[in-house]
């Protein structure tokens, strides 16, 4: 078996997690640590663009639809497209632009245009989450940027993926888009996996300190379908190549798959700390363990956070309770309703816009390698 799974020498730093799955029955293929807590980084996105494919089918929004870029979202850090405040953009632009780009200030607009604001919209995010059966994530922002609680899990972005392949069809063509074209200029991608492995149709990359160098891809050779979720990664290229290894391995039968388990099924678990991967970073640990207390589980009535002493107190607005009454929206079952004390405090916002959405890709994109540039801080 050429897949390798290797421990990582040094008191700083934790082995990686990861994932293979069948894209489709949803049967495990492999799974490392694929129950431990993880910081998402840049594959939060995923959800992002999973809630717009979502407001997209639904009418809410559609793809010509132009959105202005807030002073927030204009401040937020790279990777970014430097959007300067009052800018538009459209929503096809903006989800190109966190695939290719992994683009913090897009995937912001993007969110307060679905929203009203950030936290309204991760509020969203979590329940949808939960409701897809994402027990053990919960998000703060859009972006993926570093925040102590938004956590999730290498099963819970495979099913994330799954789902969106699956109840997407129509958009999830998108990720294997390469580049785009915004202001009059071709932005390249900079997913690798993508643009050099065979038969590769795309998904998404992450960085932070804290998570290390994460991956989500899907391929498919020889009428087989597979998708990978790779956790912790200690430099761009090794994710690359664990991943690689483990598509490789998927597609040649040489892993011992998990016949009665899929990715729905397996039952969920709350590990007690995600680690840190990496030793930089404002807010690396001094130990290999982030201090991060899980929520309690979904079914509980309320979601319970601790820090400890080395990691700052959230600012006042993250302070504030979730609360989600049963009937407020109905999209989400009453089971998923009652979120309490983690972040936010405002009330969910319906979107305004009510029209027909599209499907179909327009020819903003064309298949071409991606540049060599480095990574940048959340890509």
């Amino acid at each position: 078996m050429s897949l390798c799974l290797s421990l990582v020498s040094g008191a700083s730093y934790s082995r990686h997690a990861a994932i293979l799955i069948d894209a489709d029955n949803g049967k495990v293929i492999f799974e490392q640590d694929a129950n431990h807590a993880w910081f998402p980084a840049s594959l939060t996105k995923v959800m992002t663009l999973y809630m717009a494919f979502s407001a997209l089918r639904q009418g809410e929004i559609q793809l010509n639809e132009m959105m202005t870029t807030s002073s927030y979202a204009a401040r937020q850090p790279n990777s970014k497209l430097g959007l300067r405040t009052g800018e538009n953009l459209s929503v096809e632009e903006a989800i190109l632009a966190l695939i290719t780009r992994s683009a913090n200030d897009a995937a912001v607009v993007l969110a307060e245009h679905l929203g009203g604001n950030e936290d309204n919209f991760a509020v969203r995010m979590t329940a949808k989450a939960h409701a897809l059966g994402m027990y053990d994530t919960h998000f703060m922002n859009a972006t993926g940027l570093p925040h102590q609680w938004q956590v999730t899990t290498p099963r819970d972005l495979g099913l994330l993926a799954y789902r969106t392949l699956h109840d997407f069809p129509n958009y999830y063509p998108y990720f294997a888009s390469h580049n785009f074209y915004f202001r009059g200029q071709e932005l390249r991608g900079i997913n690798k996996f993508t643009a050099n492995y065979p038969g590769a149709e795309g998904m998404k990359t992450g960085f932070t300190c804290g998570s290390g160098y994460n991956l989500m891809s899907s391929a498919q050779q020889n009428g087989k379908r597979l998708i990978g979720v790779v956790m912790g990664g200690m430099t761009s290229s090794e994710r690359y190549q664990l991943m690689t290894s483990m598509m490789d391995d998927g597609f040649g039968n040489a892993l011992n798959d998990y016949p009665n388990k899929t990715i729905t099924a397996i039952p969920a678990k709350f590990p007690s700390t995600p680690p840190y991967q990496l030793g930089c970073g404002h807010d690396a640990p001094r130990h290999s363990y982030a201090q991060y207390t899980p929520p309690k589980r979904h079914h509980s009535k309320t979601l319970t956070h601790s820090r400890h002493a080395h990691i700052s107190h959230p600012s006042g607005k993250h302070k504030k309770a979730i609360r989600i009454a049963k009937n407020t929206n109905k999209s989400h079952p009453p089971s998923l309703a009652k979120f309490t004390k983690a972040h936010h405090r405002s009330t969910l916002k319906t979107s305004k816009t009510n029209v027909r959405s599209t499907s179909k890709i327009s020819k903003l994109t064309k298949t071409i390698k991606p540049n060599k540039s480095r990574y940048h801080r959340n890509g």
